[in-house]
């Protein structure tokens, strides 16, 4: 047993982690762009039926509540990773890496990301059971992560830290290689930073290790593939930071009250998934009312 749950169960799903890594590095990338767009594309589906599937498991061998408690961090997880996409977007024009390297780059951040997301999270689980006040801490920062967004506006299309790079190739020089392990590095900080929003959300779902650690995984798992398939798509997101922003106020709530008030979990998952609707609708609507304003003005 480890953290509750037969060994067996933690090798199966690193096993299975670690075969979707490596089709992800040997196939996605190649052939041209609409093959590789496709080819994104059905990974992501992939790995939507994959999470589905082990959420269905997990009812089968752990019960309903496990199971919802594992929907509600996947999802949780996954709309605070398409936030970063964002940040990945910026930091690639500023870099001005190429396709191929962009690749490379998220594939060894999300392997830094497994290993960060296991540290914080089981550090945060043997502190809510040594410190039950930690939830109200955690709470917090969730609340604070939220007005952060809700005051926030989107990142420009010309991003400052173009600026920071540019004296930074000054200084140093412009080696390709120099540069891409900045920029991975630059990955690992971002993904340290959302890290410290994400995992006290899902914190808030469930203290199961198990649960909390597969659920982030599966999210993030995608990430790469996601990325070059909303590339183009990202800006038109406009109000996904106010989803988000709700979301996190949500669980930051349901943290701080959880003395008082209990939500269901099956009730959280529904209200984090409408949430989400409600942003990307919005966000498209917006788009497509711009769009004919544009059409109709010419």
């Amino acid at each position: 047993m480890l953290a509750g749950v037969p060994i067996t169960y933690w090798i199966g799903f690193h096993a299975v982690v670690l075969v979707l890594i490596i089709s992800d590095l040997a196939v996605l990338g190649r052939g041209e762009a609409s093959t590789q767009t496709r080819r994104n594309f059905l990974f992501v589906v992939l790995l939507f039926a994959l999470a589905a599937s082990f959420g269905g498991w997990m009812a089968h061998i752990a019960g309903r509540q496990t199971a919802l408690e594992f929907a509600s961090g996947y999802m949780i997880e996954l709309s605070l990773s398409i936030d970063n996409l964002f940040v990945f977007l910026l930091m690639f024009r500023s870099f001005n890496l190429s396709a191929e390297s962009q690749r490379k780059a998220l594939l060894l951040g999300i392997l830094g990301a497994i290993i960060m997301r296991g540290l914080f999270i089981f550090s945060g689980i043997k502190l809510l059971e040594r410190f039950t006040w930690i939830q109200y801490l955690f709470g917090a920062v969730l609340l604070i992560a939220a007005l952060r967004l809700l005051r926030g506006k989107r990142p420009p299309k010309a991003p400052p830290a173009g600026k920071w790079v540019a004296r930074w190739t000054k200084r140093w020089g412009s080696n390709p290689k120099t540069i891409f392990l900045v920029a991975v590095i630059a990955i690992e900080l971002v993904d340290l930073v959302f890290a410290l929003d994400s995992v006290p959300a899902v914190l808030a779902i469930s203290h199961q290790p198990f649960v909390v650690y597969t659920s982030n995984i599966c999210a993030i798992l995608g990430l790469r593939a996601l990325y070059f398939l909303l590339a183009g798509l990202l800006d038109r997101l406009r109000f996904l930071h106010l989803g988000l922003a709700a979301i996190l106020g949500f669980v930051g709530g349901k943290m701080l009250l959880a003395p008082w008030v209990t939500v269901p979990v099956a009730v959280s998952l529904g209200i984090i998934v409408l949430i989400v609707l409600a942003a990307t609708a919005a966000s498209v609507l917006s788009t497509a009312d711009r769009h004919l304003g544009t059409l109709e003005h010419k």
